[in-house]
Formats: C-alpha cells, structure tokens, sequence
C-alpha cells in the first residue's frame, strides 16, 4: 500500500521575498519515517503534497532528492511524481510535453526512484484528441529504465484534467488508456485511478494485462476495492492513507494474514471520515490532511504552503475533528483536544 504524503511548510518563511515555497525538511521527512516505520511505502510529490497547487518542480526535485535518500537509509518503499508543472496549462506544445515529462522521469530515474507518470494539466490544454495521448505516453514510456504507474486523476481531483485520454466520455477515455497500457505493457506497474466511481475502477481492473496493477486512487470505496472479488483486487495509493496510516497498516497486516473480515472491520469505520475529508471541492482535501496531522502531533502548527490551511471552513474542520475522534484517529486526545480549541479560538469561536 503506498500513502500519499503531505509536506510540511516552514511557517516562519517571509514569502514575499522567496519565488519557491521553503518546506521545514525535519517535519516533513519525520512524516515520511512514520509511514516506513508502519509498513507503508509512500508516493512521494503527488497531488497530496500539494504538487502543481503551491509545490513548484524546483521544490518538488529536492523533495524527492532527500526522500529517496531517506528511503534507502531505511529500505523504505517509494515512487515519485513525475509531471509537467515547469509548462503553462494552456498554450504548450506536445513536443513541450514530452520535454517537461523527460526532464523529471530523468531526475527522478537518475537518482534510483521509480516514477509514478502524473496526468498532465498540459497536456489535458493541448492534445486534440486520443492520439496526441498515445503519441505523448508512447514517447516518454519507451524512454523509461524501469516500469512506471500511471496516473488518471478525475475531474472531481483536478477539473483542469477533464477529459483526459481524449474524451470527457469515462468508457471511451478508458479505451485510449487501456490502449496504451497493452501496448507498452512491459513498462508499465499499473495504473492510479482516482475517479471516485467503483464500477469503472472494477471494470478497467478486469481488463488490465497480466502484470499490471490496479492502484485504487477512490477515496470514497477504498476498502471494497482493495479487498477486491473473485475476480481481483485493488492495490492502494491513496491520500487518505496519511491521516489513516495506523488503521492503513493495520488492515494491511490482516489482510496479509488471510483474514478479510478484520481486513473490512478496520477499514469500513473510516470511509465515512474520509468521505467528508474529501467532499467536494474535493481537491481541497489537503487542507484537512494537514490539519489532522497538526492535531495528531506530526507537525508544531497549522499552515501551508500558499496559505490553503484557509481553503475549508472551520464548520467542515470542526466536524472532521469529531468524525476522527469517533474513529479513535488520535494518537494523544488530549493534545489534539488542547489544539482544536485552539484553532477553534482563532476562528472567533467562543468555548
């Protein structure tokens, strides 16, 4: 299972006088040891670490620099986001694409990483149809040393990315995916698929080659997903295996041991928690992500980079605050109660 990892900002920063966000190193790679320490592997500058909202490439190549030198330290699991930021979303070139693509697939293969191939808000402004698609992915997927995941990110995650692989029609932009992947089979590990909507994750799982996984991105249905039918199952990459990294690692360990009915009861009490982190604007969720670690104790405040800790209401803060506690998320109750007053007062709400 890989979790999605936040990033830390350095809340002290004057970030008037710096052109790139500055992260505070200690916290953030304190984070990624937690998540090896439980079992976890991570996926490293995704969309949870606010890649392509506040992360810039220069910071995300020293993020994933120091975390996959971290990860060899502790022989941690790790695949890293390689996407095409460095371009405008509009107004780029396919040739542009394949150029930002192999920029960071070669970073992030020169330093060992494996490369989790992000969609790509540029090319989403660009291509005019599956083709361009299949010319932009065929290009950089016979350029990789070792066999990448791919990514398909929903609207609901990135509205920018409506209609991807050609077609806003879900079953026909599946076609053009699954396309792809046959034909380029042998460089590819699976597929991330974040599109809040099981029977299109089931159905494309069912389709994919031999070899290939199925990585849930669905926030909402993780744990039928992963715990899969006669017919297969979900591997997981997931965001909300932050906040949710013990009951993650838990339920991993059940699974492991043959035994779906503790695998399901870990998980099930938790969707609905998830689901309100991931209401809609659904894209807001790290917000919460990182509100929750404050509360837990992983970082010493509640700020982000760009200032997205303003992005949620405290009504939607306060009621994640009591949809954790039910689910016994916090690690030291009376830590996260003592800060949740305190956020609370900041809102102007009196206790």
């Amino acid at each position: 299972m890989y979790a999605a990892a936040h990033v830390v900002c350095d809340p002290l920063t004057d970030t008037s006088s710096v052109d790139s966000p500055v992260l505070d190193w200690d916290a953030t790679l304190a984070f990624r040891h937690h998540l090896w320490s439980l079992g976890l592997r991570i996926a490293e500058a995704m969309d949870t670490a606010q890649r392509g909202s506040g992360l810039d490439w220069q910071v995300s190549k020293n993020l994933i620099q120091r975390s996959l030198t971290e990860a060899r330290a502790v022989s941690g699991g790790i695949a890293c986001g390689a996407g095409t930021e460095q371009l405008p979303a509009t107004g780029a070139t396919l040739d542009a694409v394949q150029s930002a693509y192999e920029e960071q697939c070669d970073f992030i293969e020169g330093q060992g990483g494996q490369v989790i191939l992000m969609a790509s808000r540029a090319l989403a402004g660009c291509a005019r149809g599956p083709d361009d698609y299949r010319r932009s992915y065929g290009a950089i997927l016979r350029q990789t040393s070792r066999p990448v995941i791919l990514h398909w990110l929903g609207e609901a995650f990135d509205p920018s990315l409506a209609g991807y692989w050609g077609s806003r029609d879900i079953p026909k932009a599946m076609e053009v995916c699954l396309d792809i992947i046959h034909e380029h089979q042998s460089k590819i590990d699976g597929i991330k698929l974040s599109l809040l909507d099981p029977k299109y994750e089931i159905a494309m799982r069912r389709r994919l080659p031999p070899g290939v996984r199925m990585y849930t991105g669905d926030d909402f249905h993780y744990d039928e997903l992963i715990a899969g039918d006669e017919e297969g199952h979900s591997h997981a990459l997931l965001g909300v295996f932050d906040p949710l990294a013990e009951f993650a690692a838990k339920a991993l360990r059940f699974l492991d041991a043959g035994d779906p009915c503790a695998f399901r009861g870990t998980l099930q009490p938790t969707v609905p928690f998830s689901r309100h982190l991931f209401q809609d604007p659904t894209f807001f969720y790290k917000t919460g992500v990182v509100f929750l670690a404050y509360l837990n104790g992983h970082q010493k405040h509640f700020r982000m980079v760009g200032g997205q800790e303003g992005f949620r209401s405290i009504v939607h803060l306060a009621e994640l605050f009591r949809l954790a506690d039910q689910i016994g998320l916090f690690l030291n109750p009376e830590l996260a109660v003592k800060r949740m007053r305190t956020v609370l007062s900041l809102a102007g709400v009196e206790q």
